[in-house]
């Protein structure tokens, strides 16, 4: 943690306050009692708090590293989303905004799920001028909302990949562009944002999401969907040892999903029953060295794309950590180490 400072609650520095009233926080306090108050909140929501929470976030500077900080993100957007009718007021409650950290507001907004939110985005545009072309990008719908997002890019089909292997210039100069389109398979901190969203409102939707993401867990073909498969599949048992309604909504789910769902999510259930969190990293773990070792199976198979490169996992450990070791008490998967709250699952090899 950035802040050493410890300070008995959060809630001792500011009265329940209207959503209109900006409260006044310590910003000495700590990240801590934030991060199990956002845990415990689907359980006893707090929404006249929910103002004083983010002035903390804000004051620990806990979006300086953005693709760190989606659980927070998340929580603010579930928050915004869970109360259509007071969604206006508690947006302005967070004003003012450090410069750096607008995004933050823009996002969750986009995100928040609310039916009205470009209009909410709009009333509140001209208090963020730095943030115009963001703003625009949402309203045009060239930046995707949380549920717009795809799971992964379309694949071409067999007559596209023909088409541009025989409509290419093989001596032309190739200019790799930026990939900033998202996508879940390529986006580790989209699942802490849905987790983030979870944690505001209980929604079983963001779940879902999750649990469409598990086949990946099984993946070989590349290093992407085995990272987000990994971690979706370790946070759900994590989440769930200590979480028995989404234990039982899980159970719920099982004869539902689709048999590649189905397989690991039967392993995220037995492990969350029988507290066996060991097992899954192990298992991911192993995944990881495997496809190290032999590549992916698309290089095995030298199927039409031929071979794929193989690097060394990074898997930052996500929201499973996020509130976990200071909240819940998950266990440090590699070595205890923790930066921001979060985590190091996997650290990143080259």
């Amino acid at each position: 943690m950035r802040y050493a400072a410890l300070v008995t609650s959060m809630f001792l520095l500011v009265q329940p306050a209207d959503a209109s009233t900006a409260p006044e926080i310590d910003p000495r306090a700590s990240l801590s009692v934030v991060q199990q108050w956002i845990y415990n909140y689907r359980a006893k929501p707090d929404y006249a708090h929910v103002p004083a929470a983010v002035r903390v976030l804000f004051h620990a500077q806990s979006f300086k590293e953005p693709e760190n900080s989606g659980i927070y993100l998340g929580f603010i957007a579930g928050a915004i989303g869970s109360n259509p009718a007071k969604a206006e007021q508690l947006v302005t409650s967070f004003f003012p905004v450090p410069p750096e950290d607008e995004w933050v507001i823009v996002r969750a907004i986009a995100y928040s799920g609310l039916p009205d939110w470009r209009n909410l985005l709009r009333k509140v545009a001209p208090r963020m001028p730095g943030r115009k072309v963001m703003i625009d990008s949402y309203l045009a719908g060239s930046l995707s909302t949380l549920t717009d997002i795809p799971l992964e890019e379309a694949k071409p089909g067999m007559l596209d990949k023909l088409r541009g292997v025989f409509s290419k210039n093989p001596f032309a100069k190739e200019d790799k562009k930026l990939q900033i389109t998202l996508t879940f398979a390529s986006n580790q901190d989209l699942l802490d944002t849905l987790w983030g969203y979870y944690f505001a409102t209980g929604s079983h939707l963001p779940i879902q999401r999750i649990m469409s993401m598990l086949p990946w867990s099984k993946s070989r073909d590349t290093v992407d969907k085995l990272t987000v498969g990994s971690m979706a599949r370790y946070t759900l048992a994590s989440y769930a040892v200590r979480d028995a309604g989404l234990r039982e909504y899980l159970r719920s789910e099982l004869a539902h999903q689709p048999a590649p769902i189905r397989a690991p999510l039967g392993e995220v259930i037995e492990a969350a029953d029988t507290v066996q969190l060991g097992a899954v990293r192990k298992d991911a773990l192993a995944a990881v060295e495997e496809l190290k070792a032999k590549g992916s199976d698309a290089r095995r198979n030298l199927d039409f794309w031929g071979q794929v490169g193989v690097g060394a996992v990074a898997l930052g450990c996500v929201s499973a950590a996020a509130l976990g070791q200071v909240a819940v008490g998950i266990p440090c998967v590699i070595g205890g180490s923790a930066s921001q709250g979060l985590l190091s699952f996997w650290e990143k090899q080259q």
